[in-house]
């Protein structure tokens, strides 16, 4: 980094060689540093900006994913070679620009800016010559997929006005030339030996195929006009409905059927029999970049596979306690297969019996968190079912409020049978999906004065790591004092510590896909498809799940180091405002805050 600026550089950098100070070729002390501070910090939110602007233009998706629907109206093209060597460049050019900062200029707020910029930038400049885009879509997320669920309206993209309902529009006009060069990076795939798994394409075919329709009104994307609000002008709904009939017709139903198509008869005899990252080209060092990216650590997948196990042991030892309390005799490890097969704790005959569950939670819940928390979000939270199209494959989750504050944060409830549906994880599942989990954090982040690169953007191991450890404070909570829901909470620990022993288990240590679903099937109680689709998706997103566990770890870590350190001082709604307080950190950063803070206050 270089050094401070000399008087005559900071004059000529401000543009101020007529006034006194520049001219005199001296100043008082302090306005000479504020001037130095306010300059590298306007150079630093400038690089800032720019490259949230660069960030959504790329993946403009990811934008409206989190809450920012300015732009609505594009899908952009990362896949595409050119674009993606554009886009590196342009990350190597933000990233010297900020390292020619010097962080010593700034202030504590602004080095946190800095140092998560910087850590972004070099962490996505790690896998500029990885080749992701050859691997285009999956069954947990795709392009298509994503706006299909976009069509109703109550996913993460507005359509309540005639502008929206264009925005949308125009995303199904790129959509076909998106397709085409998905197909096209496919079959480079298939040449370079870069192709998915047969069991994760056999998954995701079934989506494609029904994105497939008749007529373009039997479509899932002409939904919209089926739901246009009575506000709407004749004359307005008449040319919307004439213009996603033609877009349909004409671009989208030929390129959605050509797609289908392709993974049918051409990708899925080419793909891959094997599971782990580490069998493809480069595999290995793509996995461990991975897993530093996911939990933004140096850990090895070593490491971390052992944690797994240690943790997997601990948990087992609390099914051994609470075992006997819910009627269960047998060995601790057959504590979750037990569960499952007991008709009691699957008691729902409909979809809204469930979500009727999750509001009354949620009722008790806003007069227990006030106890734990002086800093909560304004946004409301509300509950939802999941889409028909993506419940197959969905997992319970969490959306981003809108950034004006048009639409609340939502907890997804996916639900394909509700009379398969089981009760005792629900306590925990909300206390991650809704409040005080992602609720608590990612709403937060839209509040608070944070420029947008981090308002909107983020790293799994803090947001998983955060929402895992808010699972926690239900037995503070006294939501745990039920044996069944205690035994849910534990088995939803279990669930995180044996992603840490399959995913690395899979992809750096040779387990094929059946080993990883059997180890599910005896560790959590889980019957084969639900273990199958867990399973699957650790396969396609490799080193995703490893955030949780670790990043709740090092939160736990810090509060416990917290409650040594200051004894009587300590309190556990500041604590819980100091990890908040400047949003998602990476773990590294979130620990050196913390240690100011004890520190500061013993």
């Amino acid at each position: 980094m270089k050094k401070s600026l000399t008087l005559t550089a900071l004059c000529a950098a401000l543009a101020f060689s007529f006034t006194p100070m520049c001219a005199l070729g001296a100043a008082p002390a302090g306005k000479v540093a504020g001037a130095v501070a306010d300059h590298a910090r306007k150079q630093l939110d400038t690089i800032a900006d720019q490259y949230y602007a660069a960030a959504a233009h790329f993946e403009p998706l990811n934008a409206t994913e989190n809450g920012d629907n300015r732009y609505d109206d594009q899908i952009g093209m990362a896949i595409a070679p050119a674009v993606r060597a554009r886009h590196f460049a342009q990350y190597r050019g933000f990233l010297k620009r900020l390292q020619a900062i010097d962080r010593m200029e700034l202030d504590l707020r602004a080095q946190i800016n800095y140092d998560i910029l910087d850590y972004e930038l070099t962490s996505a400049l790690s896998f500029a010559d990885i080749p992701e885009h050859l691997l285009p879509v999956n069954q947990m997320s795709s392009v298509p997929v994503t706006l299909a669920n976009y069509a109703s309206g109550d996913a993460g993209q507005r359509l309540t006005t005639v502008k929206e309902y264009k925005a949308y529009l125009s995303r199904l006009n790129q959509l076909p030339a998106w397709i085409d060069q998905a197909i096209a990076n496919m079959r480079a795939g298939m040449r370079s030996g870069v192709v998915m798994q047969k069991a994760t394409v056999v998954s995701m075919l079934p989506q494609f195929q029904k994105l497939v329709s008749a007529t373009p009104e039997q479509n899932i994307f002409y939904t919209p006009v089926t739901k246009m609000p009575a506000a709407f002008g004749a004359a307005d709904k008449q040319a919307l409905a004439k213009a996603y009939r033609a877009t349909i017709a004409t671009k989208l139903a030929p390129a959605l059927a050509r797609l289908a198509a392709f993974i049918e008869k051409d990708y899925l005899p080419a793909a891959r029999t094997s599971t782990g990252w580490s069998a493809l080209p480069g595999g290995a060092a793509w996995y461990q970049l991975a897993v530093a990216h996911q939990t933004t650590t140096s850990m090895t997948p070593d490491q971390i596979h052992a944690i797994g196990l240690k943790e997997v042991a601990r948990i087992q030892g609390q099914f051994a306690i609470v075992g006997p309390k819910m009627g269960y005799t047998g060995p601790a490890a057959g504590l979750p297969t037990w569960v499952t097969a007991q008709d009691k704790y699957r008691p729902f005959k409909t979809e809204q019996e469930v979500i009727d569950v999750y509001r009354k939670l949620d009722a008790t819940l806003r007069t227990k968190l006030p106890a734990l928390f002086t800093l909560v979000p304004k946004a409301p939270l509300d509950l939802r079912l999941e889409p028909e199209l993506s419940r197959a494959t969905a997992s319970d989750h969490y959306t981003a409020p809108a950034a004006d504050g048009s639409r609340p944060g939502v907890f997804w409830s996916v639900v394909n049978d509700p009379k398969q549906y089981g009760s005792t994880g629900m306590v925990t599942l909300f206390l991650h999906e809704g409040q005080p989990g992602h609720h608590f954090h990612i709403a937060l982040l839209q509040e608070l004065n944070l420029p947008d690169f981090r308002k909107f953007g983020g790293n799994n191991a803090f947001t998983e790591g955060w929402a895992l450890y808010a699972e926690t404070l239900g037995k503070e909570m006294g939501l745990y004092d039920n044996p069944e829901n205690y035994f849910g909470h534990l088995n939803d620990e279990m669930l995180r510590a044996a992603r840490l022993v399959v995913d690395t288990g899979m992809h750096a240590k040779g387990w094929s896909r059946e080993k990883a679903i059997q180890y599910y099937r005896d560790t959590l109680g889980y019957p084969e498809a639900l273990a199958k689709s867990e399973i699957e998706r650790y396969m396609v997103w490799p080193g995703q799940a490893l955030g949780y566990k670790i990043g709740a770890l090092k939160i736990a870590e810090l509060r416990q180091r917290a409650t040594l350190a200051l004894g009587d001082k300590f309190s556990l709604p500041k604590f819980h405002e100091i990890v908040l307080e400047d949003g998602t950190l990476p773990l590294s950063l979130l620990e050196a805050k913390v240690d100011r803070w004890i520190a500061k206050n013993r």
